[in-house]
């Protein structure tokens, strides 16, 4: 009886050994990271708006912030953008939804 069931359990984790050498590749779904200085940003800027163009009235593309070069300011600040605007939606969404759905009641 020890045999039988010795027996199944050894075919049953043969079914999920693998049968030839893995190869693992990795990829990545995120988007090579680049420094674009300000000429790239004027490039994007006329392909994707081309009627605006490049527009900074504060000059920040020019800027360096603590010391960084020209490049990691201008990727600071299209993070910090990118993050400010995510907690702009989220406040949003949560007025509605207080506006809407959930009143206090004092």
């Amino acid at each position: 009886m020890k045999l039988v069931l010795f027996s199944l359990f050894a075919a049953a984790v043969s079914a999920f050994a693998p049968a030839s050498p893995v190869v693992h590749r990795v990829t990545s779904t995120r988007a090579a990271v680049t420094m674009n200085g300000k000429a790239g940003l004027v490039a994007d800027a006329e392909k994707l708006n081309p009627l605006v163009k490049f527009y900074d009235p504060l000059g920040l593309a020019d800027a360096e912030f603590w010391g960084l070069s020209n490049e990691q300011t201008i990727g600071f600040i299209r993070e910090s953008e990118v993050k400010h605007g995510r907690i702009a939606m989220f406040a949003f969404v949560g007025y509605i939804g207080k506006l809407n759905f959930y009143r206090f009641s004092l």
